[in-house]
């Protein structure tokens, strides 16, 4: 055996004895409280018929896009829902990738250069973390949504600034302090990114996302907006003005160097947002939040609670958090727990997912068999 599979079975091995070795799992579960599906849209009868209807009147719509939207890759129809998405959310341009990952990467990695100061918030997305580690960039952190901490750090900034952070963070459910957050930019020139990945759909008119339901997007410098939770889809679009749009397009390597997304995918992501402009989800969405921190506290249950869709229960080790979603999975609740290294040790948690269709029977059955297993 040479050194490399030495290392690498060492490293496996390290893994299972931190009880934090990732597995695959295809079981199926009843009661989803796991997915990002908030609104339902991916199980959406009518979503489905919106896309087949679409498909149906383009002519000449292949399976695969069969390159790079560089070269064979493009279609008129995909700039066209770049164009309805980015009205959709008051930006003045938007560009389409692959995933939200692709385009964390691409934004980051290519705007910030040697010389330039990336700072992120603590807890911001991995695909956002590996961008800036892609830059040649200065790189700090912050205390999570610490606004002193910030500026401490704004203050050591050299050359173009960029700020990193989530409008609503995917482990904890908890929300940036936008407001706050963009006036310290302001006051630094530095450049705000926000990822409103679990954001759209749940907050603001019609699912617009904190950004323009707190009256940002002129000011905030791009957001990423991904298709994968709420929209039920995939892929993602970077928002910002026609400058950047044009500069992702020359210099953005995750863009630049992939197959394009399938029409197919292009015409989910178009039906998709119709229909979230058709009706305003989000007093849906928002009532069955408030049902489940109802019930909570009405158990007695002093469990963390949020104001979005992402809801945590915390435990001390991945075995116990492994345990404790494993007694649920028992039960029929698809409960999934995130254990260290992808939270830091010591906060290993159950993430709960809310969805407009977990009815309330299902709710208050979960928080009672997470009162068992207090």
């Amino acid at each position: 055996m040479n050194k490399t599979w030495q290392f690498i079975l060492h490293k496996l091995q390290d893994r299972k004895e931190k009880g934090s070795l990732r597995k695959l799992s295809s079981t199926p579960y009843p009661i989803d409280f796991c997915s990002n599906d908030y609104l339902g849209f991916s199980r959406s009868a009518e979503l489905q018929e919106n896309i087949a209807a679409t498909l149906s009147q383009i002519p000449h719509s292949a399976i695969g896009s069969g390159g790079s939207r560089l070269l064979s890759g493009n279609h008129a129809y995909t700039e066209e829902t770049e164009s309805f998405i980015a009205d959709f959310h008051q930006a003045e341009s938007g560009l389409i990738f692959n995933s939200g990952y692709d385009a964390n990467v691409g934004l980051i990695s290519s705007l910030a250069q040697r010389g330039d100061t990336i700072i992120s918030d603590e807890l911001i997305h991995a695909s956002m973390i590996d961008g800036a580690r892609l830059s040649h960039a200065n790189r700090y952190t912050f205390k999570h949504n610490n606004i002193e901490a910030l500026e401490a750090k704004l203050k050591l900034a050299t050359g173009h600034i960029y700020v990193l952070v989530e409008s609503v963070y995917s482990m904890d459910g908890d929300l940036a302090p936008l407001q706050e957050i963009n006036a310290c930019c302001k006051k630094y020139e530095a450049n705000l990114i926000v990822d409103e990945a679990h954001a759209i759909g749940i907050f603001g008119a019609y699912g617009r996302g904190r950004v323009q339901e707190l009256g940002l997007e002129k000011e905030v410098f791009a957001r990423v907006v991904t298709f994968g939770k709420a929209l039920g889809c995939h892929g993602a679009i970077v928002l910002g003005n026609a400058p950047l749009k044009e500069y992702l397009i020359n210099y953005a390597r995750s863009f630049i160097y992939t197959t394009a997304a399938p029409l197919h995918s292009i015409v989910s992501i178009n039906c998709a947002y119709q229909l979230l402009a058709s009706a305003d989800h989000t007093p849906w969405i928002q009532q069955t939040v408030a049902q489940y921190s109802n019930a909570l506290k009405s158990a007695g249950y002093r469990g963390l609670t949020s104001q979005s869709t992402i809801q945590t229960i915390r435990y001390q080790s991945n075995t116990s958090a492994k345990n404790a979603a494993h007694s649920l999975q028992q039960k029929g609740f698809d409960i999934r727990a995130i254990v260290s290294p992808t939270v830091p040790i010591g906060t290993e948690r159950l993430r709960i997912c809310l969805h407009t269709y977990n009815t309330e029977e299902e709710i208050n059955a979960l928080i009672q068999s997470l009162v068992l297993l207090k």
